[in-house]
């Protein structure tokens, strides 16, 4: 059976809506999927009800924004439960965090005179259905980026760094998501963006971590034999999916890496996944 345990919606930065996403995923011949959004649960629960009536099987999930040691990490909650008080706080504070980066950027770029406005900023719509946030889109259409390359190489860089919030460390992200049923999961450990050590890595399993993402679209195949090889050491969880955003990044294709649940180790997970009969 393929898999995709990394899949973004209209929730986050994704342009499917629920619906799309899970048409995408049969046409692909996907059959254990999870939507995972970043620092939001929205389309979860119409995600899981498509994939009861359609036979797929499902994974509830998020992906967490959390800082360690001055850097950003996402950890991916699996089976989580979406209505629990205390991961729908956190999740709410991390939101208005990325609200604040938002306004912080805007006015970095109105400090060195680019045409920006904050007032028509806090008055624009975003179109979810474009990918992306709100302030990205904001600058496309003020014609000030082209899109996200043009934004994080053009107008911020090491010429003008570009703000990011402290979000709760680790632990504190593992206790909530355990609390609210789930299994914390580190994404895409080997992306170049990401400072991942041996060392860093010991720091997130003592902490609590269960498992790494080490089948994605940021690994090639050394990449993934390596944090692969670490699991196996530490008898941890494998997972792995696509990172897919629909059109708003082209290049993460649905199901790319091609993964077989064979591939993966879910351990508890597996009785998380619910499937088409509505069973777990």
């Amino acid at each position: 059976m393929k898999a995709d345990l990394h899949i973004h919606t209209q929730a986050s930065d994704g342009t499917w809506t629920p619906a799309h996403l899970v048409e995408h995923v049969r046409a692909a011949g996907i059959g254990l999927f999870a939507a995972i959004d970043h620092d939001s649960t929205d389309s979860v629960t119409a995600c899981e009800e498509l994939a009861l009536k359609t036979g797929l099987r499902f994974l509830r999930g998020a992906e967490i924004s959390t800082t360690f040691k001055g850097n950003l990490y996402h950890m991916l909650a699996y089976g989580i439960d979406p209505a629990n008080e205390g991961l729908r706080l956190l999740l709410a504070a991390n939101q208005k965090l990325h609200d604040a980066t938002d306004l912080e950027c805007l006015r970095l770029l109105q400090r060195d005179s680019f045409p920006v406005d904050i007032q028509s900023f806090e008055a624009y719509e975003n179109n979810p259905a474009r990918g992306g946030w709100k302030g990205l889109n904001y600058l496309i259409d003020r014609g000030i980026c082209t899109g996200v390359e043009d934004c994080l190489s053009r107008l911020f860089g090491d010429h003008r760094p570009m703000p990011f919030p402290t979000f709760p460390e680790p632990a504190d992200i593992i206790r909530v998501v355990a609390d609210a049923g789930g299994v914390p999961v580190l994404a895409h450990p080997g992306a170049r963006w990401i400072s991942i050590t041996d060392g860093i890595l010991e720091d997130f399993l003592h902490a609590g971590l269960r498992g790494l993402e080490c089948y994605t679209s940021y690994h090639d195949p050394a990449t993934s034999r390596r944090f692969v090889e670490w699991c196996n050491r530490h008898d941890m969880l494998i997972t792995g999916g696509s990172d897919c955003h629909g059109d708003f990044v082209p290049e993460r294709k649905l199901g790319v890496p091609s993964i077989s649940l064979s591939d993966l180790r879910l351990g508890e997970l597996r009785r998380a996944i619910v499937n088409g009969s509505g069973s777990k």
